[in-house]
């Protein structure tokens, strides 16, 4: 291997180790196990096809109610953290980072 290769070689192992952090990190910041996220997914897409979004998170509290989530206060603001102001934003921004 050249000098070039070796470079390209380091930086890719290097963008490797940064997902690899970036990704046990998000692991780490989970306010839930990822299994209710989950269910919780599942539930808002089916009840959002029949009643639509209001615009507030009213069906997501529901759901984590049902699903007997202890931290939904704690659940809500790391929704928000990640783009789920509302119902219909936590499936659209937040379900992204599951997938």
């Amino acid at each position: 291997m050249n000098d070039k290769q070796i470079e390209k070689q380091r930086k890719r192992e290097l963008k490797q180790q940064w997902q690899e952090e970036q990704q046990r990190l998000f692991e780490e910041s989970l306010p839930m196990e990822r299994a209710f996220f989950t269910q919780l997914f599942d539930a808002l897409d089916e009840q959002l096809e029949i009643c639509g979004c209001d615009h507030t998170s009213s069906k997501t509290v529901e759901i984590l109610n049902r699903i007997d989530i202890k931290n939904i206060e704690g659940v809500v603001v790391w929704l928000r953290e990640h783009g789920g102001y509302c119902d219909c934003e936590v499936l659209w921004n937040v379900e992204e980072y599951f997938e």
